[in-house]
């Protein structure tokens, strides 16, 4: 196969140098980060952090994600240094940005690779077919919006445009923009949101998902909050628009009418073809050679995929079909190889017909990550330590990094050191605690210090030592915490920052995320308690279970679990606080470095500990703790394995074909309560059907388990044990895989129905001024600019002046061309019904 990938991009394009674009040397080498950069008159330009999630589909973007290996990247990474890095390069592309845009954005990704070493995976990345690993990036989801820089289009106006937008995913939203608000472009198998000046409309489609239409709900919140809360939330449910007030009524229909009203049944146009290709499509391997500058492709095997196939002295390109295209550069390809392997690969979609939105990805000999290595049977790295090591708050094992003996001074003076430990300097500085308590900061005494409840919120003020002052102003919330108590946590950190004249570093932290300075400063006391503090507002309520993690009081923590045995893992120490004894468990799988760490924030609680171990238990054990009951022990959990990263993927059929779709960085909030999920930890398969999740997903994801076994390009045993588990009722096996596991999070969940009410209660009403407003757009006749009809009768919105209401076009005609135009003048024409006005505007093609 001979592939001209060079051509696909502008010829008139630039190319390589060996050069870096100064843009780039602004990157911070060896620290976490997250940067973004817009194409603009074919030169990168910096994007504005309050833009991050926003995208313009006549633009092109490159996103750098640097993070901690195993850690999730995006727009919550604080640049700090790192002593490892995992990082990502994506170019995007949206679906109207210019084939010379695309190029730069392209070309500029491969230098950024190659000043960044040539680390980095590069992914590219097409409007509407985002990786899950991108959608990651941005926990509140990314918004798609009309326009581009080249296109002219006007990012800010102080002339207010109505839009339409379609808000999609369950999790991470995508919100769209759509061409025109129009009921062409709604189906009812979405949640839409037509934005005015005045109000908000969230049109309920009959079959969206309720977790769709939640988001929908958020994201309402926040075009709100964007237009300075000035606007009204109007919920309208599919067929039922004439329940609506008049007013609202009046309003929703200056924009879509319902004589005019026609929509699809559902968003879906992914057929069970599709779905049958994307299952029996074989793996490929193909060798790459570019001799005499023609890039030459060979089929080299079919099927299963072993790690010996590659070889370092070339570059491969393996195919997955319309799951996506790899392309691996071995240690000893060659430059030009490196350069061209995206171009080359699109090239290689291209020609075997593949959509234009197939996703690509570039990964170098020795730095593959899980999504590749998955591809292959029994891929080993050398020198590795193969085992899911100690979980933390996350789904992915954490490998365990003592930390030896050193002082500020030390981290000073060796930066590498300092990044390597993830620390600032060794935490011995000085540190005051506040607990937030009606909206004040209320001391904690020292005996208290380090005792953390999920119900409230605190503030951290932190002065280090050694050379060079750092002050630290952390401020955690719980994950049950009210919200105005977490608001006045982040003011009242601010509060702090500014007596210090802004010297200070702001750090937010929520439960189960805290970073290794943070547990460091408590030296070995770091406890959270579920529930309330008892009422001296510091101490638990007994009786309780604290599960304890650590070797080192720097990195030691505590957390409160429920009391009964299926709470207890083999590898770690438990402190049962009973109502007659009291007792330290200590699991097979403990050190005795973690049983002092436990003996120590047992005597901070004043508790006296009978120490029990694993195996060798005393009837009032088990009596204090509630009766025996099977807890993690599994051999996976307590000692290394060579089985694969776990992996978690959601299945569902919102779009009526049962699709499935990988969860990257997943915790236990990942799983999703309206679906079934699918859980791979390499020897066993789980399927977790949330409890709203209907009949068919539940029988369909039996038999696609089935098929992803079959169809697995490692090669997998199709025997492998397929465990079915139910919401509620998830054995220690499978809650393992999910570090902390909270049987209640469900429970606290906000439904679509209970925030809508709570919106409903908190709106005010819209008013009949507000439409006044609305239909002349804060301009009457007489001050409104003046255009000729020509330039009025323009129906592409973005090529209307600035000046330019385009749902109150007819303000802007003279006297003259507005009596040709109406037959009548603009007073007689304002005494018109709603519907009347719109007829004749459409007549004279002013609508």
């Amino acid at each position: 196969m001979i592939i001209n990938g060079m051509n696909y991009y502008s010829n008139t394009l630039p190319t390589m140098s060996g050069s870096v674009d100064p843009i780039f040397k602004q990157i911070p080498k060896g620290s976490t980060c997250f940067l973004i950069w817009r194409i603009e008159k074919l030169q990168i330009v910096p994007l504005p952090r309050d833009q991050y999630a926003s995208f313009y589909n006549g633009d092109s973007y490159i996103i750098y994600s640097a993070s901690e290996p195993n850690q999730p990247g995006g727009m919550n990474v604080k640049e700090k240094p790192a002593r490892a890095l995992e990082q990502n390069i994506h170019f995007w592309l949206g679906s109207a940005t210019s084939t010379d845009e695309a190029g730069v954005a392209a070309y500029k990704t491969v230098e950024l690779d190659d000043f960044l070493g040539g680390a980095p995976i590069q992914h590219r990345e097409t409007e509407g077919a985002e990786s899950q690993r991108f959608r990651s990036y941005f926990p509140n989801g990314i918004r798609i919006l009309q326009g581009g820089v080249e296109s002219g289009f006007q990012h800010v106006s102080h002339v207010f445009i109505p839009k339409l937008f379609c808000v999609k995913g369950k999790r991470r939203p995508v919100v769209r923009q759509l061409p025109k608000v129009s009921w062409s472009n709604m189906n009812s198998g979405d949640a839409f949101l037509l934005q005015t000046k005045e109000a908000i409309f969230l049109w309920e489609g009959k079959t969206a998902n309720n977790l769709e239409k939640l988001q929908a709900a958020k994201v309402s919140q926040q075009l709100k909050a964007e237009s300075g809360a000035k606007s009204v939330i109007v919920f309208v449910k599919d067929g039922e628009e004439e329940q609506l007030q008049d007013i609202e009524k009046s309003l929703f229909e200056m924009y879509l009418p319902l004589k005019d009203r026609s929509q699809k049944k559902s968003a879906s146009d992914y057929s069970d073809d599709a779905v049958d290709r994307e299952v029996t499509h074989e793996i490929k391997l193909y060798r790459c050679s570019d001799d005499d500058g023609t890039l030459r492709v060979t089929e080299v095997k079919v099927g299963p995929l072993f790690q010996q196939d590659l070889n370092s002295g070339d570059s491969f390109i393996i195919d997955n079909g319309t799951r996506g295209i790899w392309v691996w550069i071995g240690k000893k390809a060659s430059p030009k190889e490196r350069i061209e392997a995206m171009r080359n690969a699109q090239g290689f979609i291209k020609k075997k017909g593949y959509p234009d939105h197939t996703q690509v990805t570039r990964v170098i000999d020795g730095g593959e990550p899980e999504s590749f290595k998955s591809l292959f049977s029994a891929w080993k790295v050398k020198n590795e330590t193969v085992g899911f090591g100690r979980q933390h708050s996350g789904g992915k094992g954490i490998a365990k990094i003592s930390q030896s003996s050193f002082d500020a001074t030390t981290l000073h003076e060796q930066p590498a050191l300092a990044a390597k430990m993830k620390m600032i300097d060794d935490a011995s500085g000085s540190k005051e605690v506040y607990k937030v308590h009606e909206f004040k900061l209320v001391e904690v005494p020292q005996q208290y210090q380090g005792s953390f409840f999920e119900h409230d919120c605190y503030v951290i003020k932190y002065s280090s030592s050694g050379p060079g002052e750092y002050i630290l102003v952390y401020f955690w919330l719980g994950l049950k915490a009210k919200n105005e108590d977490r608001g006045a946590a982040a003011l009242l950190a601010k509060e702090l920052d500014d007596e210090v004249g802004g010297r200070a570093v702001q750090i937010r932290i929520v439960q189960g995320k805290e970073p290794a300075h943070f547990i460091a400063l408590f030296r070995g006391e770091f406890t959270v308690y579920l529930g309330d503090a008892d009422d001296s507002g510091y101490e638990p309520v007994k009786p309780y279970l604290l599960q304890v993690r650590g070797n080192v009081p720097e990195e030691a923590r505590a957390f409160q679990v429920q009391r009964r045995a299926a709470s207890l893992n083999s590898n770690d120490v438990f402190v049962l606080v009973g109502d007659s004894a009291s007792f330290l468990w200590c699991g097979k799988g403990s050190t005795g470095d973690e049983r002092e760490i436990a003996k120590k924030i047992a005597a901070r609680d004043r508790v006296d500990c009978i120490t029990v171990y694993e195996g060798q238990e005393r009837e009032d054990f088990w009596s204090e703790i509630g009766g025996k009951e099977d807890y993690a022990s599994d051999k996976r959990l307590a000692s290394e394995s060579t089985q694969k990263d776990p992996r978690l993927f959601q299945c569902s059929n919102a779009t009526g074909i049962l699709r499935a779709e990988e969860i990257v960085n997943y915790s236990q909030g990942d799983l999703v309560e309206d679906d079934v999920m699918l859980l791979d930890i390499g020897d066993t398969i789980f399927l977790w059907f949330g409890k709203d999740s209907n009949k068919e997903e539940q029988q369909g994801a039996v038999l696609m388990s089935t098929k992803y076994l079959a169809s697995d390009p490692s090669g997998r045993d199709p025997d492998t044990p397929i465990l079915v588990i139910k919401q509620g009722m998830e054995p220690p096996t499978f809650t393992g895989f999910f570090g902390v596991w909270d049987r209640s999070l469900w429970s606290n969940n906000q439904t679509f129905e209970e925030l809508k009410a709570q919106m409903i209660g908190e709106q005010p009403i819209l008013s009949a001024s507000a439409i006044t407003l609305i239909q002349t757009n804060g301009v009457d006749f007489e001050s409104a600019k003046k255009h000729p009809i020509d330039v009025l009768s323009e129906k592409d919105q973005d090529k209307l002046p600035a000046d330019v209401n385009p749902s109150m076009k007819e303000v802007h005609l003279n006297e003259a061309d507005f009596q040709s135009i109406f037959k009548m003048d603009y007073q007689a024409f304002s005494e018109l019904p709603l519907w009347k006005k719109t007829q004749l505007k459409k007549n004279a093609g002013l609508f």
